[in-house]
């Protein structure tokens, strides 16, 4: 009999209910939402059952408030957490979501002790070292969500500054998810060409700021929440390079030991990514600028860091 690949998305809410739908509109197998709170996950599981036969996606997908059907599961995403609000920064949320994350990681090893683990809640470096150490499981195995969000929020812009189309822009974000992050100017290209050659450095600078301050440009405007759409897509495209072994190289949150210099902490770098989680780091060879910027931001996640309180 063949094994279904199986996804588990923890908590419900607008990430976890939107990459819930990517997840089944990618075809990429049975998903189950799970939630604390009785009645949203099955609600939402059952509304996304519904729309299968319209997208034509022959996956099951159930919503429940018990870990039990969540055992096996390949993948697990875990997006459970408090959301920032107006005037909440990402650290706001460490000693509130370190005890979530913390009690959902025990939750998971128990049932799916062979998943891959790829955290979304925030702040993103902070609870993804805090699910490795609760999980125990290997580095390549536990890896968070950030680069890829990033990265397309850095290519929208570009397209939109230089009316090109999305497809066309490459580029590539690293460091901390957060205000340090690092987008890579001198690598990025539209349809080839360099950035530079499109756009002038006051306008490039614009657009590697707005980047930075992409998810809480979101914030303000919505006022009661934070994204959800790109947030979803971005950690489905990591889901479905470990699925279909696509062997991405993608911009993820990573737990280094010694790469670019720094030791244990998890940073976005460039990795690939295939059936085996965390396949490979890739070491860029970066400028002085690009390093200076990159060890602030390695900085600020190793504060974060020093701060967490695992629970005993």
């Amino acid at each position: 009999m063949i094994k279904r690949n199986k996804t588990t998305i923890v908590g419900s809410g607008n990430v976890g209910a939107t990459a819930a739908h990517w997840a089944l509109t990618q075809n990429l197998g049975d998903v189950v939402l799970i939630d604390i709170v009785e009645g949203v996950p099955q609600g939402k599981g059952l509304d996304l059952f519904e729309a299968t036969p319209i997208s034509k996606t022959d996956c099951k997908v159930i919503g429940t408030n018990d870990y039990k059907d969540t055992k096996d599961s390949d993948v697990v995403v875990i997006t459970a957490g408090s959301p920032r609000k107006p005037g909440m920064s990402r650290d706001d949320l460490l000693n509130i979501n370190t005890k979530i994350v913390a009690a959902v990681t025990e939750q998971v090893v128990r049932h799916s002790p062979e998943a891959i683990l790829i955290v979304v809640s925030n702040p993103l470096d902070a609870m993804t070292y805090v699910a490795k150490k609760v999980s125990g499981f290997p580095k390549e195995r536990v890896l968070g969500m950030a680069g890829v969000l990033d990265t397309a929020r850095f290519r929208s812009f570009i397209a939109e500054a230089t009316q090109t189309s999305v497809v066309d822009v490459s580029t590539l974000v690293l460091g901390g998810h957060g205000d340090e992050m690092v987008p890579l100017v001198r690598l990025t290209t539209v349809g080839g060409i360099p950035l530079t050659e499109l756009l002038p450095q006051k306008k490039i600078d614009e657009l590697v700021d707005r980047a930075r301050k992409g998810g809480i440009e979101i914030v303000n405007f919505l006022k009661t929440g934070s994204a959800f759409y790109a947030p979803g897509a971005a950690v489905i495209e990591m889901v479905a390079s470990i699925l279909k072994d696509q062997k991405r190289i993608l911009p993820c949150a990573a737990y280094l030991e010694g790469e670019y210099g720094y030791e244990g902490i998890y940073l976005g770098v460039p990795v690939k990514l295939g059936c085996k989680g965390i396949e490979k780091i890739i070491e860029l060879k970066l400028t002085s600028e690009e390093k200076k910027a990159l060890d602030q931001s390695a900085r600020a996640v190793q504060d974060l860091i020093k701060h967490i309180k695992l629970p005993s």
